[in-house]
């Protein structure tokens, strides 16, 4: 540890690691090779050859398919074969990543069930509340206008119907 070093960098530093780097792409690989096996299946059955009026709806998606296949199985021997322990993740990066995934799985489910409107009040007044430490006033203030904003664009002008919730149903829209 660096005595210049900050409290994060040096929670960094011996922070524990949760993926390695070999680890990391076999998974990756092992995940892009089921895709691709799905991909080459389903393009199989839905017609992959060449007909008379020239390539069948699957055929260059099987292709498509063969090629990722392939380029996963490189990526699968050399991460097996490398045996690269380097940290990928740490806890400490995990962390961070956590502080926005959550509460963005959270926002995600909420939309069926508050409508994308009011779960986004909530989800742009909360980052600017605990992650901006904006005033619960501006925070308010900011999302409340902005949803007023995107609900006059996408529902009064352009007509485009977004997931609503209970509170724009009783408000008639």
């Amino acid at each position: 540890m660096n005595p210049s070093d900050t409290p994060a960098e040096a929670e960094r530093e011996s922070s524990p690691t949760v993926i390695t780097i070999r680890n990391a792409e076999i998974l990756v690989a092992i995940t892009l090779a089921v895709v691709s096996l799905v991909t080459i299946w389903s393009n199989y059955q839905l017609g992959a050859g060449w007909s008379s009026y020239g390539p069948d709806a699957g055929y260059f998606p099987l292709r498509l398919g063969v090629v990722i296949l392939l380029a996963s199985i490189v990526v699968l021997v050399h991460a097996i074969r490398d045996n690269d322990q380097t940290p990928f993740l740490e806890i400490a990066q995990a962390r961070l990543v956590a502080v926005i995934l959550v509460p963005l799985v959270i926002f995600v489910f909420a939309i069926a069930y508050l409508g994308i409107y009011v779960a986004s009040i909530i989800f742009i007044a909360a980052f600017m509340l605990f992650l901006g430490k904006f005033p619960w006033w501006k925070a308010a203030s900011v999302s409340i206008i902005l949803m007023l904003v995107f609900f006059f664009v996408f529902e009064i002008q352009f007509k485009v119907p977004l997931p609503k919730g209970p509170i724009e149903n009783w408000l008639g829209f």
